[in-house]
């Protein structure tokens, strides 16, 4: 458990905290590239509680600034995408992308040079616009993710907003332990999706959690012993401060899945869930899969701000009697059951209450990861995980013999810089 000190440290993000001050040192995915048209609507954002606006500038250029005119204080959202700049439609003043004033309509004498309001960089990749909201002198390289130079059609991209804390669902989603009980599935043939109930997943023993720590988090592993002297391993990377890699599945090669879980605030999340392929085209399905709860087609009200579907307003619409005969949970969806769960934990859980015990060693690691980063960086110093040497990792799993070494079967697809050990 944690102190009630310590679990204000690891989730309060706003401008100003120890957390937050860290969080800013990362790239911040904050958007997917398609919402933006050149000269189009602007859009809101909000990243570790501050109000922003983004708009893409007639020559593509993207700008992400804050949402509130530095003249009179009205919300810049209202305003006109117009050459190469964004102007507040109360008086007229125009910036561009890098938050610079370059016109004032009510002005008889302009002093727009005088006038550069905040912005923040922003770069694409991926089909995602990256905003960073650090100190520029500490600005690290843009993302290079292994999905992020994925083309267009070996990758999906999904975003959507979970209400509770960015700490919390992270660490929903690096615990491998509750995966094959929440999200398992009861009979072979279930009316909704789950984990099929013969699966090696859910017919393992409890994981054993072995994990190697390394320069941008760790790696993890979680080992279920199965009949006939053989094991079922799964291996994870999780890279800091807030991306977990995952294997896609079993029978599912050439693949890597993850999420990415950015703080809008303390109290929601916005959770990133990438897909990609190494070799040929990602499948339609896998694009936009319809049975994770992460899908644009049924899971997610883009006009309502990225908000789900399925949320606590509707009791995640969950199916009592398929409760009984059908799924664990009831609910539709792997990621909704996850949501459903972080949700009702409240706004910020209270981990003074919490027991934890082995199958928590991802979870009690992260935590110390994360205390250690902002008293590297109120010391002055770099967080981990701002270096290029953790894009091109993998996550991997298999099913080997028991007195197999799993490490060295998975360790070279898991990460190549470690193919000749």
């Amino acid at each position: 458990m944690l102190s009630q000190e310590e679990n204000e440290l690891l989730t309060r993000v706003g401008p100003g905290t120890p957390m937050g001050d860290t969080l800013r040192r990362y790239w911040i995915p904050a958007l997917l590239s398609w919402e933006l048209e050149a000269d189009g609507p602007p859009v809101r954002t909000r990243l570790l509680g501050e109000d922003l606006v983004a708009f893409r500038a007639t020559n593509g250029e993207v700008g992400v600034l804050d949402e509130i005119c530095p003249h009179r204080a009205t919300s810049l959202w209202l305003g006109r995408n117009e050459g190469d700049g964004l102007r507040c439609v109360y008086h007229g003043w125009k910036f561009d992308v890098s938050g610079q004033c370059v016109d004032q309509m009510n002005e008889p004498q302009q002093f727009a040079s005088k006038i550069k309001m905040l912005s923040y960089p922003a770069v694409e990749r991926g089909g995602t616009v990256w905003v960073y909201m650090g100190p520029v002198e500490h600005q690290p390289p843009p993302p290079n993710f292994d999905w992020t130079k994925a083309t267009e059609s070996q990758r999906g991209v999904t975003r959507i907003v979970e209400e509770c804390n960015w700490l919390q669902a992270l660490e929903g989603g690096i615990d491998t332990s509750h995966a094959p009980i929440l999200h398992r599935a009861l009979n072979l043939d279930p009316r909704q999706p789950g984990i099929p109930a013969n699966d090696v997943f859910v017919t393992g023993s409890a994981p054993v959690l072995e994990l190697d720590e390394t320069d941008y988090g760790y790696r993890y592993y979680g080992i279920r012993q199965l009949k006939d002297d053989e094991q079922y391993v799964r291996g994870y990377h999780y890279v800091m401060p807030w991306t977990q890699l995952r294997p896609a599945g079993r029978g599912v090669v050439n693949q890597t899945h993850g999420h990415h879980w950015v703080p809008i605030d303390d109290h929601t999340t916005l959770v990133w869930n990438f897909y990609y392929t190494y070799e040929g085209d990602l499948p339609d399905i896998t694009r936009d899969p319809q049975s994770s709860g992460n899908s644009f087609n049924t899971d997610i009200d883009v006009a309502n701000g990225f908000r789900a579907v399925r949320n606590r307003s509707n009791d995640w619409m969950i199916d009592r009697a398929a409760q009984k005969t059908e799924t664990f949970s009831g609910i539709q969806g792997v990621n909704v059951q996850d949501r459903a769960v972080q949700e009702l934990m409240g706004p910020i859980v209270d981990r003074t209450k919490e027991h934890l015990g082995p199958a928590d060693k991802a979870i009690i690691t992260t935590r110390k990861l994360l205390a250690t980063a902002v008293r590297t960086v109120a010391g002055g110093g770099d967080p981990p995980g701002l270096t290029d040497n953790y894009y091109d990792l993998r996550a991997e799993e298999g099913v080997l013999p028991a007195d197999a070494d799993w490490r060295q079967a998975l360790l070279p697809a898991m990460d190549p810089a470690l193919s000749g050990n």
